[in-house]
């Protein structure tokens, strides 16, 4: 359930390998990634149903974006909403990288 007039903040959670946008106390989404090399490979993102509609996992994908630039990394967006904000954020274009087989792999190993 939605917390009205609470600001949602954006942590990054190394040790759970995502980022997590919380509003108040409570968790209402998170985008996971695993990094290889310098790219930062972001496979899912999800936004709990009781915060919908709220622009909340857009706020969550740019903030996590913003962070890997500040941290000198590189994005691969194997997650499809990843994948459709960077059509239209292409301030991100520079430092995008595309989806390879290899990297499929290689996450699928990561994953297990």
């Amino acid at each position: 359930m939605s917390e009205t007039g609470t600001t949602p903040t954006v942590r990054r959670a190394d040790d759970r390998h995502r980022y997590e946008i919380h509003v108040g106390a409570t968790r209402a989404g998170l985008t996971a990634y695993r990094d290889r090399g310098t790219q930062r490979v972001f496979f899912h993102t999800e936004v709990d149903d009781a915060f919908a509609g709220q622009g909340l996992a857009g706020k969550l994908v740019e903030e996590a974006l913003t962070d890997v630039r500040a941290q000198g990394l590189r994005i691969v967006p194997v997650c499809p909403y990843v994948a459709k904000f960077l059509k239209k954020h292409t301030e991100f274009a520079d430092i995008t990288d595309p989806v390879t087989p290899d990297v499929l792999a290689w996450l699928e190993k990561e994953l297990g």
